[in-house]
This record gives C-alpha cells, sequence and structure tokens, in this order.
C-alpha cells in the first residue's frame, strides 16, 4: 500500500473540500483531497447526453450568495440571466390552469390575503433567527418540537395556502413531507436565503446561471490544485487517531492508499459519515447527531425540445401547483442555445409514489404533469433524463441533510464541533447558504481558518 505524508488531508472532492484544500494550500500547508467517485463536485454534475448539457446537480446562483459569486469571479466563470419573460402558470386544485405573473399565486382572494399573511408572519419570526445558531433562539426547543405543518395548521384552515406556503419549504428546499420537519428546521431553510420572501421569489432565489455550468467551480478548483493533490476512486475506509497522543496526528486509509497528517477535513454529507470506521470510535455526541440527519428526496427532470415553444405562447417556463406531481418548473434552457429545456422536480412522497412505476410508465406521468402547465407539445422532448441523487451511492438523497423533530435544537450547536484532529465542512452544516453550493464554499473556507488558527 503506498503511504503519503501531508499536513492535511481532506475528504471529498467537492466544493467545500476543495476550497478548504485551495486556501489551505495557499497558506502554504500540504494537502491532499480523496475522493470516492470517478470525478470532482460532489453534488454538482454537468452532463453531456447526446450533446445536450444538463446540470443534473445544483445550478443557480442568487444574488446573496456572496461566497459563490466571489469564488465565481476568481475563477474567471461568466453568469447569466434565467429565462424569465412572459406569463407563469399555476394549476388549481380543479385542474384549471392560471396565468400570472409577480410572486403571488392566482388563488381565491381570501386564500391569498391567508398566504401574504403567512409571508408576513415567517418573515417576521425568520428576522429573530440567527442563521449560524438557530438553537440559540429564546422558543428554539419550542420550535423545534413542532412540525412545521402543525405550526401553519395553527395559523390559517385554508388548505391551499398551507399548500403553498409548505411547497416553498417542503418541496422545493427540504424537500421533505411538512409533517417530517419542525417549523424551527423550516425558519432556518428561509433565514439562510435572508427572508422567506426570497424563497417565495423565484426571480431571486433562482437568478442566474453558470455558463457551461456549475459543476465548473470544482472542476476548475481541482484543476488549480493539480493530480498530486486531488485523488480520485479513493474510498476512505478508516480513519485512525490517538486521543492520548494529538501530536502523532491521524492517519486516513483508503483501498490503495495510505496517508499520514496532522489534521483531516471530512467534507461530505454527514449522513456519509457512517461510511468510515473511527479508531478510536467518534464520541458519543456525534454518534446520536448523526442519526438525528437524514437526506431529503427529489427527483429533477430535464426534458429538452427542439425548441423552446412554449415562449412563443407568451409563457416564462415558470410553473408551480402544489396539486401536480411536477410541483415547480422552470425554463431551463441553456446560454446561446437554440434548443428548449424545461426542468421540472417531484419531492418527497410523490417521489417514492413514482419510482414503484416502470422507468417507461414514469416518464410518462411526469411529462403528463408538464403537459398540463404547458401543453401536449410537452410531451415529446427529444431527449428526458431524471436526476436520481438518492440512488447516488455517495450522495443517497437531495438536495441536503436536514433534523428530525426536536434534532435542530437538540444537536445544532455540534454540528461544526471537531473531534481530535478531525474537522467537518459541507452545505448541510452552513447557516447562511445552507444546502446551497455558497454554503459549501464557507464551511470549506472556515474549516481550512480554523487548522490554520490552529
Amino acid at each position: 500500500m503506498e503511504r503519503i505524508e501531508t499536513d492535511v488531508v481532506v475528504i471529498g472532492a467537492g466544493a467545500a473540500g476543495l476550497t478548504a484544500a485551495t486556501e489551505l494550500k495557499a497558506a502554504g500547508k500540504r494537502v491532499v483531497v480523496l475522493e470516492a467517485r470517478d470525478r470532482v463536485g460532489g453534488r454538482l454534475w454537468n452532463g453531456d447526453f447526446d450533446g445536450h448539457l444538463l446540470e443534473i446537480g445544483g445550478q443557480w446562483v442568487s444574488p446573496d450568495q456572496d461566497a459563490l459569486i466571489e469564488t465565481l469571479a476568481e475563477l474567471g466563470l461568466e453568469t447569466y440571466s434565467r429565462y424569465r419573460e412572459g406569463e407563469n402558470v399555476y394549476i388549481a386544485e380543479d385542474g384549471e390552469r392560471r396565468l400570472f405573473e409577480g410572486e403571488i399565486f392566482p388563488v381565491p382572494a381570501k386564500t391569498e390575503g391567508e398566504i401574504l399573511g403567512l409571508i408576513e408572519k415567517l418573515d417576521a419570526l425568520v428576522a429573530e433567527i440567527d442563521p449560524e445558531a438557530p438553537w440559540a433562539h429564546p422558543r428554539a426547543k419550542e420550535l423545534d418540537e413542532i412540525s412545521f405543518a402543525e405550526w401553519l395548521g395553527t395559523q390559517t384552515d385554508d388548505e391551499e395556502a398551507k399548500l403553498n406556503i409548505g411547497m416553498f419549504i417542503a418541496g422545493a428546499m427540504l424537500t421533505k413531507p411538512t409533517h417530517a420537519f419542525s417549523a424551527l428546521q423550516a425558519l432556518l431553510m428561509a433565514a439562510s436565503a435572508g427572508s422567506f420572501s426570497h424563497l417565495v421569489d423565484a426571480d431571486f432565489i433562482l437568478d442566474q446561471r453558470v455558463v457551461g455550468g456549475l459543476q465548473q467551480v470544482p472542476l476548475r478548483l481541482a484543476e488549480r490544485l493539480g493530480d498530486d493533490v486531488v485523488k480520485l476512486e479513493q474510498p476512505v475506509r478508516t480513519i485512525r487517531w490517538s486521543p492520548e497522543d494529538p501530536a502523532a496526528g491521524v492517519t486516513v486509509v483508503t483501498d490503495s492508499l495510505e496517508v499520514a497528517a496532522e489534521r483531516v477535513i471530512l467534507a461530505l454529507a454527514p449522513i456519509l459519515y457512517s461510511r468510515i470506521s473511527y479508531d478510536p470510535p467518534l464520541p458519543r455526541r456525534q454518534h446520536q447527531l448523526h442519526q438525528h440527519l437524514s437526506m431529503g428526496f427529489v427527483i429533477k427532470v430535464h426534458a429538452v425540445y427542439e425548441t423552446p415553444f412554449w415562449r412563443e405562447q407568451g409563457l416564462s417556463g415558470t410553473a408551480f401547483s402544489p396539486y401536480e406531481l411536477c410541483h415547480e418548473a422552470y425554463d431551463n434552457t441553456n446560454h446561446g442555445d437554440t434548443r428548449g429545456t424545461l426542468v421540472g422536480f417531484v419531492s418527497d412522497e410523490e417521489a417514492d409514489g413514482v419510482f414503484s412505476l416502470s422507468a417507461e410508465e414514469r416518464q410518462a406521468k411526469i411529462l403528463e404533469s408538464l403537459s398540463h402547465y404547458y401543453g401536449e407539445q410537452a410531451k415529446n422532448p427529444v431527449l428526458y433524463y431524471e436526476s436520481d441523487w438518492g440512488s447516488e451511492e455517495w450522495t443517497r438523497g437531495a438536495y441536503a441533510a436536514s433534523f428530525d423533530m426536536g434534532g435542530l435544537a437538540r444537536y445544532g450547536a455540534d454540528l461544526r464541533e471537531p473531534v481530535g484532529p478531525i474537522s467537518f465542512a459541507c452545505s448541510d452544516m452552513a447557516g447562511k447558504g445552507y444546502q446551497h453550493v455558497d454554503g459549501a464554499i464557507r464551511m470549506g473556507r472556515l474549516a481550512a481558518a480554523n487548522i490554520l488558527q490552529g
């Protein structure tokens, strides 16, 4: 087995790990990055399918994501605006297709008032939440012991209002049913974006895309680090260290490498920590914490057409409905492409349901749902692809891990706490930028800074 000596080992070549490695190398540290996959990027992945670029993972940039925007500029990557000209589509409970502009859906006046009232209440609560420490809120325990569904029920009896507000957090972000996470977890999600109003505003939260795809961030970071630093297809099996002799450092073992270092950064989703054996075992607190975190589940559906036909109908491509299989969809046409691409999302329990079908039946049902927004032409793409992160061995869900009921207030403060020479960094534990690339970059920077400060 080959043995390497270095200063810091980073496990995971996603945005967090590569950012940490870049910062450490710039400060003069020797670094090795070990990645289980045969590619860099983690939950960022640009796929080429018959000449069609599809962003299988994360892809959008919003104006508040300072760390990501700085990184894009530093790497020389250009962005372009998501197409949003024309009217949006909303499907009502009875299947009626309604066109609208702006952020608020075309619902009955009473429901609209309830939606606006809920947004106002949530914005007020979010303003009290520090996204870096939501557990510090005076009512954290109380808010973490009530599900978001139950909290919504205490605020309104309007079912359509509850479904629509829930959709922005549950379907669009945490990708879990509203009964499966707490009000505090919902408030953290909104606080991480600056406000609940930002989550409602698709033109804000889904503002820009990167020319050539967002995976170029980790690709360019890895290229700068070099092949001698970034080592692919190296799943880590064991981490050994001595609590009695911290100066002895840490040994990280893969199937073909043994890397000796002073420190190690786990830059992967917390649900994957258990894939590694630790000698000595991680403390009880970490074991318990990790058992209260789980990934959400969403299918990201890509449908490519000869032309963006919906634009000819005066549609923006933006579509929503809490009653549809695809609860949201957007014009996802690539920069400079004459073809048109739609991207739609099927979340949580709905995603469970369609995966009980054959691939052909699942595609037909999903395209049928898209046709309710865009018409019969939506049923006939030239390319159809489903991003199923739940089946990825080194991801196991999307978009990020969140706590079960009561877990955030109970364990949140321990998420980033180092264990001996082991530090943690990923978007799943970010405050600002939580579950986004921006948060991954922030956590990578923080882990590197903590190591450099000793």
